[in-house]
C-alpha cells in the first residue's frame, strides 16, 4: 500500500492489485479499478470534493463522462 498526499484535503491510496482510492476530506469518494476504470459513489458531495474527483479521474487517464457511479455499499466492496 502506498499513500500519497495529492493536494489540500486530497489523499490517494494505492492498494494491492492496482486499485487506487481517492480520499477527499478523509472520505473515500472515487477509485480506479483495473479492468473497470474510474468508479465514483452516487452520493453527492461538496463542490470541492466534486472537483477532487474530476481531477483524479483525469489523472487516472479516464473520461468523466464514462466513469461509473455505484451505491455507497457497492463502492465499499470495491475498495475493501
Amino acid at each position: 500500500m502506498k499513500i500519497s498526499n495529492i493536494g489540500s484535503n486530497q489523499t490517494e491510496v494505492q492498494q494491492a492489485g492496482g486499485v487506487a482510492v481517492l480520499y477527499s476530506y478523509e472520505t473515500p469518494v472515487a477509485a480506479f479499478v483495473p479492468g473497470r476504470g474510474a468508479v465514483c459513489t452516487e452520493q453527492k458531495f461538496s463542490r470541492t470534493t466534486s472537483r477532487h474527483v474530476t481531477q483524479a479521474v483525469a489523472r487516472w487517464g479516464c473520461d468523466n463522462n464514462t466513469r461509473s457511479t455505484v451505491s455507497r455499499e457497492e463502492f465499499a466492496k470495491l475498495i475493501a
